[in-house]
């Protein structure tokens, strides 16, 4: 097992979700800056296109990223071991901090692949995946980068002591599971209460493995809750960041033009509101070109919830918005 980051985290750690149209790396830059987690994940990105001559020059705009974001890793998904290796390798060369494999993702597109979820079906491929980027994985200073795996806890149903067992045998640096089944998806509650099988299967198999937890997590004191009562290295929190960039600092932000004040506060609407208005112009910014900008209603939604007015903020918001002056421009309106 490689030397990495990994090892030097403090535990239990917290981290960003990979969510394919969310954190782009406008959304990162934004967390980045108002709540850093412990570790950020990119977007999952096709390792087939980044292994196609064309198709790579749009995928390196998902792979983007700044220093402020480290330790970041480039999430991969596929089912071609060859392709895998030289997405792996382009991560590499991009200077990443890790790769993490998707064998969890649900998406039959996806699983059509011979990737996501598809690959609980097919361990011997997962295998050949992973050894092929970490053959990739050799940086410019001959150093490897950790490849780590990303999974739910089965296909059909639970499969700890066969799917999740030969992952760990596969001595990874980090094991992030989603505490759910490629059936149900995000159907049920997610099984928490199967973490200390998960564990203890680890400290069996390859007691250097590092545990992230995923599923319904609500926010920071949640997770932290979590990880002390299963026993888990960290927790990977993912939809509770919609409209919340604040998540990683306890949904508070402190108030920095005041060095006096060591207290924590919730951000107000005009402060929520100022940094919509931000993410909006970093998204048109640095992927406006090649993404939609319906892209960004989504995350209107959550940012505009709770306070009186928002329901005509939202409604406005969606039909009128088309680029991030119209947003600024009704942001302004309604604090008057």
């Amino acid at each position: 097992m490689q030397n990495s980051f990994w090892e030097k985290l403090k535990k239990p750690f917290f981290v960003l979700a990979p969510m394919a149209d969310v954190t782009d790396t406008a959304f990162r830059r934004v967390i980045a800056k108002y709540g850093k987690p412990d570790v950020m994940w990119t977007e999952f990105v096709s390792a087939d296109g980044l292994a196609h001559p064309v198709a790579r020059e749009k995928l390196k705009r998902d792979l983007e990223y700044t220093e402020g974001e480290r330790p970041i890793v480039a999430q991969l998904f596929g089912g071609n071991p060859e392709k895998m290796e030289m997405a792996a390798r382009l991560c590499a060369e991009l200077g990443f901090d890790g790769i993490d494999i998707n064998m969890g993702c649900p998406d039959k597109t996806i699983e059509k692949q011979g990737a996501g979820a598809a690959t609980i079906k097919s361990p011997e491929l997962a295998k050949q995946i992973i050894e092929a980027a970490r053959r990739g994985a050799i940086g410019k200073n001959k150093q490897a980068l950790p490849v780590s795996v990303k999974t739910r806890i089965g296909f059909n149903k639970e499969e700890i002591n066969t799917w999740i067992r030969f992952l760990l045998e596969q001595k990874l640096p980090a094991l992030t599971v989603h505490l759910r089944t490629r059936k149900e998806m995000s159907a049920v509650p997610a099984h928490w209460e199967l973490m200390p099988e998960i564990i203890k299967l680890r400290d069996e198999i390859s007691p250097e493995t590092l545990i992230l937890g995923n599923g319904d997590i609500k926010d920071l004191e949640d997770a932290k809750e979590k990880a002390k009562q299963f026993k888990c290295d960290g927790v990977m929190l993912g939809r509770a960041i919609f409209g919340n960039p604040w998540l990683f600092s306890g949904g508070k932000r402190s108030d920095l033009k005041s060095p006096k004040r060591s207290d924590l506060e919730e951000p107000d609407v005009k402060e929520k509101l100022s940094v919509m208005v931000e993410h909006t112009k970093l998204f048109e910014e640095l992927l406006g070109d090649i993404k939609s900008f319906s892209i960004m209603k989504k995350h209107y939604k959550a940012y505009v919830n709770g306070f009186d007015g928002a329901k005509e903020l939202r409604v406005r918001l969606m039909e009128e918005a088309t680029n991030a002056s119209d947003v600024e421009r009704i942001v302004n309106e309604f604090l008057k």
